[in-house]
Order: structure tokens, then C-alpha cells, then sequence
């Protein structure tokens, strides 16, 4: 089967081995030559030994044994993870030759293109081969497979040059725009964060960001005496079910998820419930979680507590959360909680109506900007893994 391919390009795929294309880099760090020590992770990709244990790992006394690993070389880490159930294969793109444990594979491309191998192995188009070939060996973290066999791993590839680059092309082209989004979702929560300091009073320290005209002391008052505030209860759990006939149960933190409720529990047992735009919070391990309830009506548990407020109360509780205001009721308890009347007591500000929507409405836009750019990222990685199984036999 031919995977997605450009217009005009040839159908024809050869099947090579690792060998046929690479060869293995055995040379030695004599003399310590080297210093810059890097290591090869599933996540990050090879980078410095430093950077990513915040320390240096190896002995300096053992480095001479290390191999060199130049630039655009190929690392093969036969530690096994979720993200690289039989480890992770990645180029060196630091920029300068460092060098690496003798415990890692190390090998370069010869007479093909860097990019395409890079990306090829970033399917799973050769897991296959090692499941044959090799094992998890003595230790349950390492996949163990010979030299001589990792050799053999097939490779197939166009055998146009110019479909190899249109290829890499693409997917790193791809990559970089899902890089740049994220860049820009990071800015956006930074964003946010900064306007919740700026934006609320503080320990009766004013805000440093207002609207025009807006120029009165806020006012401060316990939680409950501005609104009313529902501490839950949990059904028995004989009551739970996953038939969705049933109420939603809301019993945790577990159940808050961006802003929103998830649908993991149902309950046929009612007993404290909280309506449509609630703002619900989490009152055990951890502390102040926030959603607003998207749903008619939903069963509340001990673990959680609603509030009648507008977007000027939830994203207050949102900054105190992100100031760890809530720390100072938790420390010393061995399981994280909040009572009632520590939540009922809690001092909030309010100021006039048209100041606490004109603030809302600020942060409910942001909240729904970043929601966006998050929907983009998603959209992106889908497209990404898309074009990883089907452009590659």
C-alpha cells in the first residue's frame, strides 16, 4: 500500500537496511577531547547531560570511553518509555559535537536524506521489527536488541531524492507552525497570569490596571455574605452508574477540566446539586480548582463546593488559586482540604457592577482566545500524526 503522496511523485519505494544507509560511530573520546556530555530523551530530543538533569551525570574520570557524536548524528537510547515503547531514535541537532554513553547506539546517515530518516523514525513504522528482534532483557526499563541486529532494521524509502525532501519538507515545516502556536498559547497564559495580578486588588493593595472613570476602594467581604456558596455531598456509591440516564456527579478535581465539567460519573442518588454557570471548586487534594458548570443541572460531591458568582468572582478565586492562597489552610494537614466555614469565611473584593463586568468580560475573552489557539494546537498534532502513518510505508 502507497501512503499520501505529492502530485507527480514516483511510486516507487526501496526497501534497505539500517546498514545499507548508515554506519555506526565508534569513535572514542580519547584524551577527554570532549566535555559537553548529552543524553538522548524521548521527549526533548539529544540534548545536554546538563540541561537535563540539571547536573552532570557522568564521571569526568570515564568519559574517554564515550563516544563522539557530531552533529547530525543518529542516537539510538534503548531506555523504553510511553512515548518510545522501544526507545527513542533522534538526530543531534545541537549544533556541535558532544559525546555519549557507551550504552547508546550511535550512527550516521550516508547518501540519503538527514531529515527524512529523522522523521521516519518518529513513526512507528520500525517497532515492528524490533519486537521481533530484540527484548526487554534483564531490565524492565531497557530494550535489548544486538548491534548486528538493530543493522538489519528495514528502511523504505522513495527512491527519488527530491520526494525524500518534499517529505521531510512538509512535516518539518508542519512542526515548526505547531511550535510557533505553542510559543504563542505560552505568551497568552503568561498574558493572562499578568493581568491577574494587575487587574484585582491584593491585600488591600489596589490594582494597577483599571478602566477609566473607575476610581472608588474596592470593597472586601466574607464569600458567603456576598453570595451563596454549596458545600457537597456525596451520594452512596451503590448509587453510581455509567448509564448516562443518570445525574453527572461532580466529585473532585478529577471532574474540573479547562473551565469545564467532565462526564465520568453518573449517580442516581441526588443530594447536593448545582445548576447551570455555577462556579464549582474543589475543596480536597487539591485545593481551588475552578469550572463553571455547563450543564442544566449536576450532583455535587464532598469534594467539591458551588458558587453563585459572575466572571469577576471566578477569576478572582482563579488568581487566589494561581497565589497560593490556599496553602495557608492546608499546611500541616495530611490530606489536602478546605472546611465549609474556611470557605464561607473567605475575604473577597467586590466593587460596582459595571467594573466587575467590564473585568469579567476581559478575562472571559482571553479565556475563550486561548481556548482557541488551544482547538489550533490540537488540530495540528491530529494533521501531524496523520501525515506521520500515512506518509510513510
Amino acid at each position: 500500500m502507497f501512503p499520501t503522496q505529492f502530485t507527480g511523485a514516483s511510486f516507487t519505494w526501496e526497501r534497505k537496511k539500517l546498514g545499507d544507509v548508515a554506519e555506526k560511530v565508534i569513535q572514542k573520546n580519547n584524551n577527554n577531547a570532549f566535555k559537553n556530555v548529552l543524553t538522548n530523551s524521548a521527549e526533548y530530543g539529544i540534548i545536554s547531560q546538563r540541561d537535563f538533569f540539571e547536573r552532570n551525570i557522568a564521571n569526568k574520570n570515564n568519559i574517554s570511553t564515550y563516544y563522539i557524536v557530531q552533529n547530525d548524528d543518529f542516537v539510538y537510547n534503548p531506555r523504553i518509555s510511553n512515548l518510545a515503547p522501544y526507545g527513542p531514535i533522534n538526530r543531534n541537532k545541537t549544533g556541535y559535537t558532544g559525546i555519549i554513553s557507551p550504552l547508546y547506539y550511535v550512527f550516521r546517515v550516508l547518501n540519503i536524506n538527514t531529515a527524512f530518516i529523522e522523521w521516519y523514525f518518529k513513526t512507528t513504522c520500525w517497532h515492528k521489527f524490533m519486537y521481533q528482534h530484540g527484548d526487554s532483557g534483564a531490565r524492565s526499563d531497557r530494550f535489548s536488541i544486538k548491534d548486528n541486529e538493530l543493522k538489519k532494521l528495514p528502511i523504505k524509502l522513495p527512491a527519488d531524492d527530491m520526494e525524500q525532501e518534499k517529505i521531510a519538507k512538509t512535516l518539518t515545516s508542519l512542526d515548526n507552525t505547531l511550535q510557533l502556536h505553542e510559543d504563542h498559547l505560552q505568551f497568552l497564559h503568561s498574558f493572562k497570569s499578568f493581568l491577574l495580578q494587575k487587574m484585582f486588588f491584593d491585600n488591600d493593595i489596589p490594582s494597577l490596571l483599571r478602566f477609566n472613570k473607575f476610581t472608588e476602594k474596592w470593597n472586601q467581604c466574607k464569600l458567603n455574605d456576598h453570595t451563596i456558596v454549596t458545600m457537597g455531598q456525596s451520594p452512596n456509591s451503590k448509587n453510581y452508574t455509567n448509564n448516562q440516564t443518570g445525574k453527572i456527579l461532580v466529585q473532585g478535581n478529577a471532574d474540573l477540566y479547562k473551565n469545564k465539567i467532565l462526564k465520568r460519573v453518573f449517580t442516581t442518588e441526588v443530594t447536593k446539586t448545582a445548576v447551570k454557570n455555577d462556579i464549582l471548586i474543589s475543596v480536597r487534594a487539591p485545593v481551588g480548582d475552578i469550572a463553571r458548570n455547563q450543564y442544566e443541572s449536576v450532583v455535587i460531591g464532598r469534594g467539591i463546593a458551588s458558587i453563585k458568582g459572575n466572571d469577576f468572582l471566578y477569576y478572582q478565586l482563579e488568581k487566589m488559586k494561581n497565589n497560593g492562597f490556599w496553602n495557608k489552610y492546608i499546611a500541616g494537614s495530611t490530606f489536602e482540604s478546605i472546611t465549609g466555614k474556611d470557605l464561607k469565611n473567605t475575604k473577597i473584593y467586590t466593587t460596582n457592577s459595571d467594573e466587575e463586568r467590564k473585568i469579567g468580560n476581559i478575562f472571559s475573552s482571553l479565556t475563550k482566545i486561548i481556548q482557541l489557539q488551544e482547538h489550533k494546537i490540537d488540530s495540528l498534532k491530529k494533521l501531524k500524526q496523520f501525515l506521520l502513518q500515512n506518509m510513510f510505508i
